[in-house]
This record gives structure tokens, C-alpha cells and sequence, in this order.
């Protein structure tokens, strides 16, 4: 069964850096897209970046030149970077395998909560 644990969330002050990390098993990670997600309080969840098997990454407008989005097949681990952190960044932040959590296949977990304060 695929299963997807979220980590590395916390308190930042706005301007700051934090570093996420999402592990997965249950999957041939090195072949699977994998997806970042975030849900502000009141929000929609929001897909944030996305990367692909060959390693070609995905970000949304809001992200883009702030975030990136890294993984390491050996250790089945995704790693988002999000720098220069804003207020509006504070959100539940979750990752997805093959559209797992998307489609209904498998629950969405806690994720990890990122809170920027300005």
C-alpha cells in the first residue's frame, strides 16, 4: 500500500527558508510524479509544484522564483524548498504520489503545517 509521510514543517518569520520533505513507499518512486500541495486555512488545496520521473519540475505563479522542488529516488524522498517565505504561505502542505491522495485511493494524511509570521 502506498503511504506518504509529511515532515520538516514549523514557525518561520516572513523572509525565512524552510525545507519539507515528503517519504514514500508502496511505490516504484524513481517513475512516479510526484505532487506538492498546500491548504490554507478557509482555502481550496492548492497544487504548489510537481516534478516528474526525468526530473522536470512544475511550480504555480504564487511559488515560482521562491520554491523549488527536489527528490532522491535512492531514498524515496521528495524535498521542497521554500524560500523567502510570505504570510500568505501558511498553509498545511502535503505531497502526492501518481495522483494517489487526488483520486480517492488513498487518504490525505495531517501533512505538515508551515506557519509564516510577519
Amino acid at each position: 500500500q502506498v503511504q506518504l509521510v509529511e515532515s520538516g514543517g514549523g514557525l518561520v518569520q516572513a523572509g525565512g527558508s524552510l525545507r519539507l520533505f515528503c517519504t514514500a513507499s508502496g511505490i516504484i518512486f524513481s517513475v512516479t510524479t510526484m505532487n506538492w500541495y498546500r491548504q490554507a486555512p478557509g482555502k481550496q488545496r492548492e497544487l504548489v509544484a510537481d516534478i516528474g520521473s526525468s526530473g522536470d519540475t512544475n511550480y504555480a505563479d504564487s511559488v515560482k522564483g521562491r520554491f523549488t522542488i527536489a527528490k532522491d529516488n535512492a531514498k524515496k524522498t521528495l524535498y521542497p524548498q521554500m524560500n523567502s517565505l510570505k504570510s500568505e504561505d501558511t498553509a498545511v502542505y502535503c505531497c502526492d504520489a501518481g495522483r494517489h491522495r487526488v483520486g480517492g485511493l488513498i487518504p490525505w494524511g495531517q501533512g505538515t503545517q508551515v506557519t509564516v509570521s510577519s
